[in-house]
């Protein structure tokens, strides 16, 4: 017999301080800046993590970068079924052992993935349904987006990352931090920000503050006859001299100015307007105008 999400779990399941810090000690783990490693050590923020994240019952997640397992148990508490995602040899060795003490009876509903999340293609039965993570900072936005990309059934995300970074991904057209993340990111789901995350619940303390990130699938990618590498190339180019006009900044895109002119013009934008005004349909229309090579 099998337990679900809404059957009776231990009260203690979740990591404190403590429990982190003796779990680091047995293992000699120390988090390194390397693979951004910063352990969430407060069960409170992992509660309001799946909260916000509307986990339900009937979930299937899939997490990256679990470390020691704090976002994890919580998730297996809520959720029908997790998947974690980690590179670390000492880390992934070591997660199951530790839900298996702490979650016995949701054991069976925990897979690992031992496995750098940006080459992972494919991931075990069931079909993640959600993400929910607290994403190392120096990798967050091609995990995301690397993630979005391969697994088309994850509908709902909730990312914990570096609050500029969180800025930046839920960033408008026209803000001073709208830029690439934030225009790839909505090619994928509406994104918005969904918190602040302070810096003592994690172990050890990073230099900057947190952010929660959502973003909620579009029933499909812009309408266009371009393909998303087309798109993704654009908008490349767009922001890569983004104090240019797109006339310029995009030359090197379409073999030269009037080219690009040209381009522009036909998908109805300004060859003066510059990268930082468009929107995620407006890149996708000068794409459908990606010059013959």
């Amino acid at each position: 017999m099998t337990s679900s999400p809404t059957d009776p779990q231990p009260q203690d399941a979740l990591l404190g301080p403590s429990d982190i810090r003796e779990l680091a000690t047995a293992l000699g783990v120390r988090p390194t800046k390397q693979r951004g490693q910063n352990f969430v050590i407060d069960a409170n923020t992992v509660r309001r993590i799946i909260r916000t994240a509307g986990v339900r019952a009937d979930d299937v997640v899939v997490e990256v970068g679990p470390g020691l397992g704090s976002l994890t148990l919580g998730l297996l508490e809520t959720a029908q079924h997790v998947t974690a995602v980690e590179i670390d040899d000492t880390l992934a060795a070591a997660l199951p052992a530790t839900v298996e003490a702490r979650l016995p009876a949701r054991a069976a509903h925990f897979a690992l993935v031992h496995s750098d999340a940006l080459r992972v293609t494919e991931l075990p039965d069931p079909a993640p349904t959600a993400l929910v993570a607290n994403l190392p900072y120096n990798v967050a936005v091609p995990v995301l987006l690397h993630m979005l990309e391969h697994f088309p059934t994850i509908e709902r995300t909730l990312v914990m990352v570096q609050s500029e970074v969180a800025d930046r991904l839920a960033a408008a057209p026209g803000s001073k931090v709208y830029g690439v993340p934030s225009v790839k990111a909505n090619w994928y789901a509406e994104v918005k920000r969904a918190g602040a995350i302070g810096r003592n619940v994690f172990w050890p303390a990073p230099n900057v503050d947190s952010g929660l990130v959502s973003l909620v699938r579009r029933e499909g990618p812009p309408a266009t006859t371009a393909t998303r590498e087309q798109v993704f190339a654009v908008v490349d180019a767009a922001f890569a001299q983004r104090r240019k006009t797109l006339r310029a900044a995009l030359s090197g895109w379409a073999g030269s100015a009037a080219a690009a002119e040209a381009a522009l013009v036909a998908a109805g934008v300004s060859p003066q307007a510059r990268g930082e005004s468009l929107t995620v349909e407006e890149f996708a229309a000068i794409a459908e105008h990606t010059p013959a090579r």
